[in-house]
């Protein structure tokens, strides 16, 4: 379904389905939202990974809305049809924008659910923000001081290596912007393990980065998370993510993605002092929800009925 009548969708990012789009404003900006099911539901708040945007949730929506949940995917500050605000990519803010977002919806709390950089987003929130938030699913995304931990120099972490490339300034925006470099396709594939994504879907997800300042705002968020380790922001982030969670957490990785450390799962499993559940899908890579969509969408349904009922 299209956006309010008489407002023009916002393309290539309002695309049609079983879905309702909108925006609200929250912590200063305006957020692009795609909503599905009842909206006296329990509120489950999708949040996309890079270089994605609300859509790679587009087999989760109608899943969870048929359940009776009111699933909304929103699209992260500069991706998409949000705003792309000149600053504001740090993990306190991004965190922020999603406690803002739950409460411009009506609820009181949230269950997050995050792939890969919506997923760091998501610790984030539930550790800065718990109020808002119910429980969390992180989708190859361990808990951030994890990951960084595993990042050290001489690790040959994909992740790190790719997390350094993109530091250089304009070269990374330019080949994330441009079709022709192939950038995007070839990360996407190179990280999955099913032959996802197909060229339909590269096409749908380079017109949505493709809109300046797209590439550049997606790429902030490597940068202030690379840059500020020895700044006093990024120590003050790091003491607020050391208290362990208290909500329910579930982690969700795939078999044959070569991009997370096999230890990470387990030193995230020592950042949660609620129940703690984790879930290896066989066959895939970096991407479980969209290259097992059914598998990745019964999983969740299933820790979400245990969740949601306590």
């Amino acid at each position: 379904m299209a956006g309010p009548p008489g407002r023009r969708p916002l393309e290539p990012v309002e695309l049609p389905g079983p879905w309702q789009h909108r925006h609200v404003a929250a912590n200063g900006a305006r957020f692009h939202l795609a909503a599905s099911g009842p909206d006296h539901g329990p509120l489950v708040l999708l949040l996309h990974g890079f270089p994605e945007f609300w859509w790679s949730w587009r087999h989760q929506l109608p899943a969870l809305a048929a359940a009776g949940y009111h699933a909304v995917a929103m699209d992260l500050r500069g991706y998409g049809g949000s705003d792309k605000t000149p600053r504001g990519y740090d993990a306190v803010t991004l965190a922020q924008d999603v406690a803002g977002v739950v409460k411009a919806l009506g609820g009181r709390r949230a269950v997050l659910v995050g792939h890969g950089w919506g997923g760091y987003v998501a610790w984030s929130a539930a550790a800065l923000h718990p109020r808002q938030v119910t429980a969390l699913a992180a989708v190859s995304a361990p808990h951030p001081l994890a990951m960084l931990r595993s990042w050290r120099p001489g690790s040959g972490s994909p992740a790190l290596r790719h997390l350094l490339a993109m530091q250089l300034p304009w070269v990374p925006e330019r080949r994330l912007g441009d079709a022709g470099s192939g950038f995007l396709r070839d990360h996407l594939r190179a990280w999955s393990a099913t032959g996802f994504p197909d060229d339909e879907t590269v096409a749908t997800y380079q017109a949505a980065i493709g809109q300046w300042p797209a590439p550049h705002c997606a790429l902030e968020y490597h940068r202030w998370l690379f840059r500020s380790r020895p700044r006093s922001d990024g120590r003050r982030y790091n003491a607020a993510m050391r208290p362990p969670l208290q909500q329910p957490v579930c982690c969700v990785v795939g078999g044959r993605d070569t991009v997370l450390p096999r230890t990470a799962i387990d030193r995230s499993r020592r950042r949660v002092e609620g129940p703690f559940s984790s879930h290896t899908m066989a066959g895939v890579g970096h991407f479980p929800h969209e290259e097992d969509p059914d598998t990745f969408s019964r999983l969740v349904l299933a820790w979400l009925s245990e969740v949601t009922c306590r």
